[in-house]
């Protein structure tokens, strides 16, 4: 188990914490839908907003097959395969994410059309020219080798296909304050810039479509949700859940970092050339 797989690998207790959370809530679980559970499987910043924007920006239907590099607990999977009906396979390094992941898609009758496999997101193993769209949600921050990750999306994408990136980046304002939700200290955080990825994505063959910086709108996603919690209480289950004790220190520097311009959130949409 490499380093950043053990930040993410907790007590084996995951599915049970998130399980009894649900039946403490009174949630009925056979009637559980991917909304429900936004708060602890989208830990992305701006969560399901995000993951909206990442549907339209890949063009999907619901004969594509899609590609989640670094699929996390499977939330953004399960979000395009309920609202486009496409299928969605996804790869992540941590095996309890992948097994957690496996099991909310079978509670929300989504396990047909997700799949979740441990694997190295830079080398996944999946033949050429496999995948209609591939994305990757706040997941390079952990891998230094960007260049074998973004030649290995351009490699499974069939031509014609749509890569979407979705990314906290390092700003202009100093280094990020740690602890984060993707990493401890800096040992395992290696946020690109801009002008990185304004390099990283053309050079492994992608034409860039667009690219939007979302700082603000997820600067103030962390008030609407603070205020949202304070007037209504938090949610039967939250990523407080996984990060346990971290969790308040963490989104404050998320704050912090998005407040004084350390880090950015911006989503490159690119193709591959038909």
């Amino acid at each position: 188990m490499n380093e950043v797989s053990a930040f993410y690998t907790g007590p084996g207790q995951l599915l049970a914490a998130i399980s009894s959370a649900l039946d403490a809530a009174g949630v009925d679980r056979t009637a559980l839908r991917p909304p429900d559970l936004a708060a602890v499987d989208e830990f992305h910043i701006r969560g399901r907003r995000a993951t909206l924007e990442i549907i339209e920006a890949l063009a999907l239907n619901a004969d594509s097959h899609v590609l989640d590099l670094g699929s996390g607990l499977g939330g953004p999977a399960r979000t395009l395969a309920e609202v486009t009906g496409c299928s969605v396979t996804g790869v992540d390094l941590t095996p309890e994410f992948c097994q957690v992941a496996t099991a909310l898609s079978e509670w929300t009758g989504l396990s047909g059309r997700t799949r979740f496999h441990v694997g190295d997101a830079t080398a996944t193993g999946l033949p050429d020219e496999s995948v209609d769209a591939v994305m990757t949600v706040h997941v390079a921050m952990n891998i230094p080798d960007k260049p074998a990750l973004y030649e290995e999306a351009f490699r499974v994408l069939r031509p014609g296909g749509r890569f979407v990136v979705y990314d906290v980046l390092q700003g202009e304002g100093g280094e990020v304050h740690y602890p984060v939700p993707w990493a401890a200290d800096s040992s395992t955080s290696f946020p690109a810039t801009l002008e990185d990825m304004r390099e990283l994505l053309p050079s492994a063959g992608f034409d860039v479509i667009s690219e939007a910086d979302s700082s603000d709108e997820s600067l103030a996603w962390f008030q609407h949700m603070r205020d949202k919690i304070q007037r209504e209480g938090p949610p039967p289950v939250t990523f407080a859940t996984f990060l346990g004790d971290s969790f308040a220190q963490m989104t404050a520097n998320q704050v912090a970092n998005l407040s004084e311009r350390r880090i950015r959130t911006v989503m490159f949409t690119c193709s591959r050339p038909a």
